[in-house]
């Protein structure tokens, strides 16, 4: 079986005790690859470090919602630069989160649109965070159709966004709240939509899954989302697996590996 987690954070610091080990025993889970997202500007230099570092990763380099006051002109210029460097392959986190409201939403807004026209300048795939912003969020992205390539992480919209985001040149990922007992509506997404457009993440070290919730996540509890996401298609994990995996070389437009 190969997994792509298509979306970890395995340099947060609560992972800075056994980091090492854990990258070490993912290629015997199963973990084939693993996408490490970037947050903010200082995570961008890290990232590429990472990435070089260890064959079987890709990054991103991007400012998520949370930081967004804390973009500037030069910002845009340093993801351009890290987008240079091999596997280095996507914009991201980047998007809107009204739920928390970190930072202004207006200011949320013009960063993540400054970060969608780089990425239809660079012809790169973004990493969309879309947190209770869904009317925001399609409306700048709209902006964009026929220019737009990459993933709706953690997508917790409507199937009608949904299929909307797929017309737009999107893949839908589903983390471990897929596996949550009230999780009915993204039950209902995920067994309706395209499998071409589908995806599986872990957001680790957050969002594990059941039976493990409360623990810290890592890309080897994948297994749980790729189950539950089978059972709701009805088909076997290693079939769904190979699926997907081809899936997300296609999302991030990545050469394949054989």
């Amino acid at each position: 079986m190969r997994i792509f987690d298509t979306h970890a954070h395995l340099l947060d610091e609560q992972f800075d005790a056994d980091r090492e080990v854990l990258v070490a025993s993912l290629s015997d889970a199963g973990i084939a690859h693993v996408m490490e997202a970037c947050c903010d500007e200082a995570g961008i230099d890290r990232t590429v470090a990472f990435v070089q570092r260890v064959p079987f990763l890709y990054g991103s380099a991007g400012v998520h919602p949370h930081s967004a006051d804390e973009f500037t002109p030069e910002t845009l210029d340093h993801i351009r630069a890290a987008l240079t460097h091999e596997r280095m392959v996507a914009i991201g986190e980047i998007g809107l989160d009204y739920h928390y409201d970190f930072s202004p939403r207006d200011v949320q807004r013009d960063c993540f649109d400054a970060q969608l026209a780089l990425a239809a300048e660079l012809k790169r795939s973004v990493i969309i965070h879309d947190r209770e912003a869904h009317g925001d969020c399609m409306d700048m992205l709209r902006r964009y159709r026929g220019r737009l390539s990459g993933v709706m992480h953690c997508f917790s919209a409507s199937y009608e966004i949904a299929k909307e985001c797929i017309d737009l040149g999107l893949f839908i990922a589903f983390g471990g709240a897929l596996t949550f007992k009230n999780a009915v509506n993204q039950w209902e997404i995920a067994s309706k939509l395209p499998l071409d457009r589908l995806l599986i993440e872990t957001d680790c070290p957050y969002m594990t899954p059941v039976p493990l919730r409360g623990t810290r996540n890592d890309p080897t509890k994948i297994r749980y989302t790729l189950e539950k996401l089978a059972a709701l298609r009805g088909t076997d994990p290693e079939t769904l697996s190979e699926t997907l995996y081809h899936n997300s070389f296609r999302a991030f437009g990545i050469e394949e590996d054989q």
